[in-house]
Formats: C-alpha cells, structure tokens, sequence
C-alpha cells in the first residue's frame, strides 16, 4: 500500500494542511484537505472515503470535493462512517444552509457523495481493503481503522486520546507493518490535550506500550503553532519508530 500524506496537521496556515491520508490513490481517510491538497484529475479518482469522526478539521474538503467533482465522476464518493458522523455532517455541514446536499444532487439516484454507515468493531470489504472500524477515545463519533490489503495492514487511529480497544485488535493481527497516530500539543498544554481528547509526546510514551511492537510509529495532526516545540519533544522521547508527520503530501510504501 502507498500511504499519501496529503494533509497531516490539526490546523490551516501556508504550508499546513488539515488531515487527509489517501492510500493507492482511491481511498481516501478523512476529508481535511483532499480539495486543497490535490489537483481535481486527482480527486476525481478517489472511489471510497474514510471519515473518523466530524470535528472539520477532518469533513470540511467534503464540501468542496464535491463541488470540484460534479458532474465529473459518473458515479458516487462512497462514504463510510459511524451514524453519529453521518448525522453531524448532513445536519451542520451538507444541510442546503451552510453547502448543498450533495448527497441529492444531481439527483438521489445518482448523487455526487453517498454515505454507508459502519458499525463499531465492524469489518467492510472495499474492493481489495478490509477496513476495521474501531472507537477511540475522542467525541464526535470518534473511531479508527485497521486496513488490510493482502498480507499488509496499517492502523490510523486519527484523533485520539489515551486509548485501548484499537491496540488490542491490533495486537492479534500479525500483518501490521506501520501505525499512523497524532500527537498535537507540546507537554506543557498537556491539561489542553486531555480536555480536547488528544496526545502529548509525553503521554505517547505510555500509549507505546499499548501498540504491537517492532513496527514504525508516524505521529499527524500537528498544531502548526507547536511544530518545532513537538519536534523537539519528540526527538527527547530517543524512540527510533518514531517519524513526525512535519511534512505534507509526502509518500510511504508498505
């Protein structure tokens, strides 16, 4: 599997670009920056789409890959996710106020995006992917994914606080080869990330333990204000699995 970073960062500035991990070129997990961060020939080939939960650093390019893509496909953005993340976006974000319901135009039919709801624990085909979707500790419909293609499964966890039931399920599948977490605020805001459900590097030490072992370990979701205080923190942490996701649109292959 190639893993995309098209966006690996928990905010917006020049040079920073909200979560979006797209693999092999068709399957997108979350929709922070797949608009902004990819040129629309690009889009337009995306088949499924991931949403973890519905916070908009992670659904807010829902709505513009739609409008770039209209009319384009000739068949739907199929869109996995919990029932609560479902509700949230159609309720604050595709509600014909705020963007058009994109899952009715151009018609119900045949929509531009199309939403499939996917139990806790639960394990869908998507062509040649086995997703496992799993909750994590973060609100908003809060959940992970194990994908597995052929003998190769990665674990994203996307947001997420300390949290147990992913590495759990992780543990027993001897195909891992990589983990794609967060860390987004530097140790001294460390009452901030607890209130906000998110990680510090000196909480990540522990949440290691929790992770199968002798596979690398890439921290997203960065706050771009906290860049190089997390750099440094990380690298104090001596923990060669470990890569920050300081650079966007960058490539690994499993």
């Amino acid at each position: 599997m190639i893993v995309r970073i098209v966006g690996g960062h928990g905010g917006v500035s020049p040079g920073f670009k909200n979560t979006s991990y797209l693999i092999d070129g068709k399957l997108l997990i979350d929709a922070g920056s797949v608009a902004s961060g990819m040129q629309i020939d690009e889009q337009v080939l995306i088949d499924h789409i991931l949403i973890s939960h519905s916070h908009l650093d992670h659904i807010s390019d829902l709505a513009f890959l739609a409008d770039n893509c209209f009319g384009m496909k000739g068949k739907p953005f199929e869109i996995h996710t919990s029932d609560v993340v479902k509700e949230n976006i159609m309720k604050h974000l595709l509600n014909d106020e705020i963007w058009p319901d994109f899952t009715k135009l151009p018609n119900k039919k045949d929509p531009t995006l199309r939403f499939h709801t996917v139990k806790s624990f639960e394990t869908i085909k998507l062509g040649p992917y086995e997703v496992t979707m799993i909750p994590v500790n973060h609100p908003a419909g809060g959940h992970g994914f194990i994908i597995k293609k052929g003998e190769t499964s990665l674990v994203f966890t996307q947001d997420t606080g300390p949290t147990q039931d992913i590495w759990d399920a992780a543990k027993k599948d001897p195909c891992v080869k990589a983990i794609f977490t967060e860390v987004s605020f530097p140790n001294a805001l460390q009452a901030v990330a607890d209130a906000s459900f998110h990680h510090t590097p000196q909480t990540m030490v522990d949440e290691i333990k929790k992770m199968p072992g002798k596979v690398p370990i890439f921290l997203g979701h960065i706050k771009p204000n906290f860049q190089g205080q997390l750099s440094q923190e990380v690298d104090a942490l001596n923990n060669d699995r470990i890569s920050l996701l300081s650079s966007d649109d960058v490539s690994f292959v499993f």
